[in-house]
């Protein structure tokens, strides 16, 4: 009868377990609202958002979460989205990739390795617990930062993070646009404003430089001239401001995941160490290409994906007039319907040990074999997909390698359900996430490649 329910229970931050409850108790398809439906099947990603048939319009995202994103990549229109997507393919190309690997690798590289010295210079040997959601947003904002806007924003330097990081109390019409001030605390607001206001800053200085630098702001731009794609200053600000955001938050997101699961799952965790000191003969052979070998590391990210998605709440699209045909069912327009990629990565019907962290399925392991592995897309899919997949994975990987290369870790006291604690809007929300580091001996690493 009402949307009431659906957003409390939605701004308790527990909304993704109690939906998982009620698939398991009537299936694919829940109605959470008068008009608001959940699918939690492995083909709903690709069916509800995947390139259309000649002539099939597109499922449009919900206008009322995108409203504040229209003028980038993630809120555009179908038409306004293809532009943007054409023009910022230029830096994320195969081409482009290996150009910012041979030229960005030595920033990259000198962001991880400063990462490294300020966990090293702060951990007191374990006896001081780090907050890793702090330390991986702080690396990962400055890499993206300066490979985006040609500068970075001196986080790791300074031990500090610029601000940065709600919608369906929009949903109320027209009282939805000042609910969110009763439910969101002042100061986040306020961070979520400065956080968008100096990427905007950085992004209008970079566009302001005649250069050639092979950064993405500098590929977006020489792009769409190549292309003869229009594009506005705005519009040029509003994308390159969510590459820095996009590609800080998530990939920190996904790196405190993945800490979390490897210091509580001690054996993954000495598996993973054997993989990466038995790889490399020094520290110097780790980097953006080489770790594309670690197949263990690979595995043990995708399930950290699976476990944790970064994007852990509802991709809500709405149904085009004269409906659609999705997962079997008919599905009138005018619907949203939603997928939640937690509920669905975990649900018991499609995966065999769902709520075990277990890298082995991606390793095709015959235990797992019925496993919907193919249904797990965190990055999104077809013409939607993630355009910096494949530098997230990359980053990731770089780090992750030189952390375990380093480190021994384990959680700290009263860190064991950190997890559970957490809270699940379209994004998650993390309580602060301790890890005592102990600096691993060169000796130490030797024995392990000799294992």
């Amino acid at each position: 009868m009402t949307r009431i329910p659906y957003t409390l229970n939605f701004h308790t931050g527990k909304a993704i377990w109690r939906i998982r409850d009620l698939h398991a108790q009537y299936g694919p398809f829940v109605r959470l609202a008068p008009d608001i439906v959940s699918v939690s099947h492995p083909d709903a990603h690709t069916q509800l958002q995947g390139h259309r048939t000649k002539g099939k319009p597109e499922n449009p995202k919900d206008e009322h979460v995108i409203f504040q994103m229209k003028g980038n990549i993630i809120g555009a229109n179908r038409e306004d989205h293809s532009r943007f997507r054409r023009a910022m393919s230029h830096g994320f190309s195969a081409q482009a990739r290996e150009i910012i690997a041979l030229e960005q690798q030595p920033m990259i590289k000198r962001y991880v390795d400063l990462l490294l010295q300020r966990m090293r210079e702060h951990c007191h040997q374990g006896r001081s617990p780090l907050d890793v959601t702090q330390w991986y947003n702080w690396a990962t904002f400055d890499i993206v930062g300066d490979l985006a806007s040609g500068e970075p924003f001196d986080c790791l330097e300074e031990a500090h993070y610029h601000p940065g990081k709600v919608s369906t109390l929009l949903r109320f019409e027209y009282i939805g646009r000042l609910l969110p001030m009763l439910f969101i605390p002042r100061g986040l607001v306020k961070k979520m404003q400065e956080h968008t206001e100096l990427s905007a800053i950085k992004v209008e200085k970079r566009l302001g430089l005649q250069t050639e630098r092979a950064d993405l702001i500098g590929k977006m731009v020489s792009g769409s001239r190549k292309q003869g794609i229009e594009m506005s200053k705005q519009e040029l600000v509003d994308n390159a401001a969510l590459l820095i955001i996009a590609g800080s938050e998530t990939t920190a997101v996904l790196l405190s995941g993945a800490t979390y699961l490897l210091a509580k799952h001690r054996h993954v965790l000495e598996r993973l160490q054997v993989e990466v000191c038995s790889s490399f003969s020094c520290e110097d052979e780790i980097d953006l290409v080489s770790t594309q070998k670690l197949k263990y590391l690979q595995a043990v990210l995708d399930e950290s994906l699976r476990y944790y998605p970064p994007a852990v709440g509802a991709l809500p699209r709405v149904i085009a007039p004269g409906g659609d045909h999705i997962v079997d069912r008919h599905v009138p327009g005018g619907t949203v319907l939603e997928v939640w990629q937690w509920v669905l990565f975990h649900n018991t019907t499609y995966f065999h040990k769902p709520d075990e962290f277990r890298p082995e399925p991606w390793l095709g392991d015959e235990e797992f074999k019925n496993d919907a592995l193919a249904g797990v897309t965190p990055f999104s899919v077809d013409p939607r997909n993630c355009i910096g997949k494949n530098l997230a994975y990359a980053e990731m990987r770089l780090i992750l390698a030189r952390i375990v290369w380093n480190f021994d870790f384990s959680l700290a006291p009263g860190m064991e359900d950190w997890y559970e604690r957490c809270e699940a809007y379209t994004a998650w929300k993390k309580p602060a996430l301790g890890i005592s580091f102990i600096p691993r001996a060169a000796e130490k690493m030797e024995v392990s490649k000799e294992e």
